[in-house]
């Protein structure tokens, strides 16, 4: 089976050398898949299987490159960056991972509560400026404050398992209860959690309801104070409303591992502000806003590594063959999107 893998990187070579796939023939290419992507003749030909990440953008203009494509992989929990409805009109399969990240993003999300809540970024960059003001990194103990999560599926609910054991008080907002947190949070209204909670981290997908799921209105809702976390999608929280809150002082910090428009705001040139000219103008403001925040000292900005350990990236790859094998097996159903 001939397969391109895309967005390939360094940290995927380790697994490749040790878990040679015989089964499939496959190129590997560093950049992301999108509509200026130039294929050759016999890769548009030949290729059965595509392997993305979110980086990619899987439209029309992509699908009509490939004319025996079968399957497309991507490498994580999200589609939205795939034409779902188009795959299904010309019955190609699209398989994605679950649950990989559990762990490394559990841990990612409390370092960032501790980072937060005890000032430690102001406190590292003080000391390296020769400009120390202990009483400006006065922080709280994680066991008297109110931790609110939303979304309670494999990570979240880790999350809250971590957090309980802490000491921490947990609620948590989601369409169905985890019956696994029975003992551990207090399932609460959206409001009620935006009210009560002095740290809000969000565990959702994102779908086109949950554009803006965060905006001017539900921060003016949340204690003054307060720190929100995001490992989800970026899409999720408006960044505009977000950078007002915390010039404002109503938010005390916030910790963002996924942007808005993070394919215009982040590229692996590490340029913040990246593809203008392709960028639409929303896009445009995003960056320069994202931009903003990351001068704050009550902001912490990363490149979308909240999963990033070899272990998840293990995980990832192994779940991404395994699924491909399970589809040409005729399992119709393991991680299939559609």
């Amino acid at each position: 089976m001939n397969m391109i893998f895309y967005d390939f990187r360094n940290s995927e070579k380790e697994y490749f050398q040790k878990h040679p796939n015989d089964d499939f023939d496959i190129k590997f290419v560093k950049s992301p898949l999108n509509d200026d992507t130039e294929i050759s003749e016999h890769d548009a030909k030949e290729t059965c299987i595509i392997s993305i990440f979110m980086t990619s953008k899987i439209t029309s203009t992509v699908l009509n490159k490939f004319k025996n494509l079968r399957v497309i992989t991507t490498r994580s929990t999200g589609f939205d960056h795939i034409d779902i409805d188009e795959c299904a009109k010309r019955n190609i399969r699209v398989l994605n991972i679950e649950h990989y990240g559990k762990s490394s993003v559990t841990e990612y999300t409390i370092g960032m509560i501790i980072t937060l809540v005890r000032k430690i970024v102001p406190a590292i960059r003080d000391m390296r400026n020769e400009n120390l003001d202990t009483q400006k990194y006065i922080g709280r103990d994680l066991n008297k404050l109110k931790l609110g999560v939303i979304g309670t599926g494999a990570i979240g609910s880790s999350v809250c398992k971590v957090a309980k054991s802490l000491g921490m008080e947990i609620i948590a907002n989601d369409r169905q209860k985890n019956t696994e947190l029975k003992d551990i949070a207090d399932y609460t209204d959206f409001e009620t959690l935006l009210k009560e909670a002095d740290i809000i981290t969000l565990h959702i997908p994102y779908t086109k309801d949950a554009f803006h799921l965060i905006s001017e209105y539900e921060l003016s809702l949340m204690k003054t104070g307060s720190y929100i976390i995001n490992t989800a999608r970026g899409e999720l929280i408006d960044t505009a409303a977000l950078y007002n809150a915390i010039e404002s002082g109503k938010i005390a910090g916030c910790a963002l591992d996924v942007l808005e428009c993070e394919n215009v705001v982040i590229n692996n040139d590490e340029h913040l502000i990246s593809n203008i000219s392709k960028a639409d103008k929303f896009c445009i403001q995003r960056a320069i806003i994202t931009q903003k925040l990351a001068e704050s000292d009550k902001v912490i900005i990363t490149p979308h590594i909240a999963y990033n350990t070899i272990d998840a990236i293990n995980t990832i790859l192994e779940i991404t063959f395994q699924n491909i094998r399970n589809y040409l097996k005729g399992d119709n159903s393991t991680n299939r999107v559609v």
